[in-house]
């Protein structure tokens, strides 16, 4: 019996330190449901910059996310002559700093109910809470909900949402 929870523990201890080594580019590339923003990342030429040391605090938006904006826009973005309004979208949905649910939770708190974050870009992003989820609201007034929080990476953290959000 000890010898099966000694494996037990150096199995979960490998799993948990294979998990870690993956950055937030990795973690993204190994979802089904953030191909589109892969596939983003990749012609911004983000790739290198969000494997860098960070931390990272990424809010990625799903496929369906990304379906949901006007037809044309994504392909649009796409194209090598929008590479630099591409980059400002993407790095709107990245905030420096590793900052967890609960960190997040407890700026939402310390800020009477919002909490303002500056992403990478320099604009700024509010957070709130609606109900026990937490709520992001862009410059343009538009929200997501994060659907999925904590996927841990070597260098940060990735939070799913539901929309894309507009600088």
């Amino acid at each position: 019996m000890k010898n099966a929870i000694l494996l037990l523990a150096v199995l979960f201890s490998a799993f948990t330190s294979f998990a870690q080594s993956k950055d937030v580019v990795d973690v993204a590339m190994g979802s089904k449901d953030h191909t589109t923003l892969v596939t983003a990342v990749k012609a911004a030429d983000l790739v290198t910059t969000l494997k860098g040391k960070g931390p990272f605090t990424v809010f990625a938006p799903t496929n369906a996310a990304f379906d949901k904006l006007p037809k044309g826009t994504v392909e649009g973005l796409l194209k090598p002559e929008a590479k630099t309004k591409l980059a400002s979208l993407l790095t709107y949905h990245v905030v420096a700093g590793n900052l967890d649910a609960a960190a997040v939770l407890a700026a939402i708190k310390s800020g009477q109910g919002k909490a303002v974050l500056t992403t990478v870009n320099g604009e700024k992003l509010t957070a709130t809470l609606q109900g026990t989820q937490v709520l992001l609201t862009d410059a343009k007034g538009g929200q997501a909900t994060v659907t999925a929080t904590d996927l841990k990476a070597s260098n940060g953290v990735v939070h799913v949402v539901n929309a894309v959000l507009m600088p």
